[in-house]
């Protein structure tokens, strides 16, 4: 009999407010509902965002004030699930930790928020996100599941690159594939996030698992990603899933870009920090704000900002986004005259094209991958689980192609046997 679900990834940006990004993943899973989809991933980092071209003020033996306002900034977007530094596995997942007496959760309700996304539309999800515990972020990964709520989560093991400057190390622990039945269907699923898959030791981890679900949000929209995840899928014998993120330079936030009032920042949300007015000279505009050592910090800014009132030090966003904690004063050489169209055209260009795809167990591209569509742009794909085990004819790299008589790979706190 044929074991067949609907399964979609979601090509979706961040928005400028965790609020309005929940609000947007509600919104395409209202979506996907109708058309039959089971399951749904979104991208890495979705909630909390992918900090993509922001350096933090680092170099090797040196940080400064700018980054860790930027750090500050980020710290405030992530999310709190309510879990412990450490991870407290099982008994986060059972809500078995202390609250606080004068909450009815941990964290901040983006967990509560997840679940009854899922237990409304009747779709799994499986989100990216940014989680914030103690003074540390973890890229993670959490499953939600319409009837249970969340089943399982886990955090990024190895940071790539400078991701590892804000990202903190997550316990190999939580590569636990997960288990659960949909429509009939027994799914074994689990996720690498990004260059995880690039690990190959991380990768027989989960095959070793015999996950028939192989789900890989990504930040990554090189040519070269799509011909991994076929690799991925004819390694494992699984349905490979990946999301990536499709954002143009217009949309990265302003404490990113350093520009205040910019289009991301307008069509999405207020964005904290719009202060004082310009005026006209035939140089590039700029922003100058001082931090509370006295430092100047100059800002570009090429399009127009708003007004305020440059008397108030306390402008709260209205959309709850933290302000930033200086005040701003106009500079004495601001603009008169912008250069639109070289500006414009720096706006419109993608920092990341996308590439989602649905990848089948021989490796058969058959969703994607799709490339600059933004805003919750979807591959639906209608799947048979039983071609992972047909597919087990030729390779079983989780069983006896493996040779455990002569390989044999360890994971400090993880159990790589399959799941019961």
């Amino acid at each position: 009999m044929p074991q067949k679900l609907t399964v979609a990834v979601s090509q979706s940006r961040t928005l400028s407010s965790t609020a309005a990004t929940l609000s947007a993943l509600a919104q395409t899973t209202r979506k996907a509902a109708p058309e039959g989809v089971n399951l749904l991933l979104f991208p890495e980092a979705y909630l909390g965002g992918y900090p993509r071209t922001c350096s933090f003020g680092a170099a090797v033996g040196s940080r400064n004030d700018i980054g860790r306002e930027q750090f500050l900034q980020y710290f405030h977007s992530a999310v709190d699930l309510g879990d412990t530094p450490r991870g407290a596995g099982q008994d986060w997942v059972n809500r078995k930790l202390e609250v606080n007496k004068e909450k009815e959760y941990r964290g901040d309700g983006t967990r509560e928020r997840l679940e009854q996304v899922a237990r409304e539309t009747g779709v799994f999800l499986v989100v990216g996100l940014v989680e914030k515990a103690g003074g540390s972020l973890y890229c993670a990964v959490v499953y939600v599941c319409p009837r249970e709520g969340c089943l399982g989560k886990r955090r990024k093991v190895m940071p790539t690159g400078a991701e590892r400057l804000i990202w903190a190390q997550g316990s190999p622990s939580t590569l636990r594939a997960i288990t659960t039945t949909i429509a009939g269907v027994k799914l074994t699923l689990a996720a690498a996030i990004c260059w995880e898959n690039y690990m190959p030791l991380l990768r027989f981890s989960l095959y070793s698992q015999n996950v028939n679900l192989y789900l890989a949000p990504t930040a990554d929209a090189r040519e070269t990603w799509l011909p991994l995840m076929q690799t991925v899928a004819c390694e494992s014998r699984a349905y490979v899933l990946s999301a990536n993120q499709c954002m143009k330079r217009k949309h990265l936030p302003s404490w990113i870009t350093g520009k205040v009032g910019c289009k991301q920042d307008q069509e999405d949300s207020v964005v904290p920090g719009t202060v004082g007015a310009t005026k006209k000279s035939r140089r590039s505009s700029s922003i100058v704000t001082q931090t509370e050592y006295n430092h100047e910090i100059t800002w570009p800014c090429t399009e127009p900002i708003s007004s305020a009132d440059p008397t108030s030090s306390d402008q709260t966003a209205t959309n709850g986004t933290i302000p930033l904690h200086f005040d701003a004063v106009a500079s004495e050489d601001e603009a008169t005259e912008t250069i639109p169209s070289q500006q414009e055209s720096s706006d419109e260009e993608y920092v990341s094209r996308g590439g989602s795809c649905v990848i089948s167990p021989t490796g058969a591209v058959l969703a994607g991958p799709l490339w600059e569509v933004e805003d919750g742009g979807l591959l639906i794909a209608t799947v048979d689980f039983e071609d992972c085990e047909r597919g087990r004819l030729e390779l079983d790299v989780a069983g006896s192609y493996g040779r455990m008589d002569s390989f044999e790979l360890k994971v400090a706190g993880l159990d790589i046997s399959p799941p019961p």
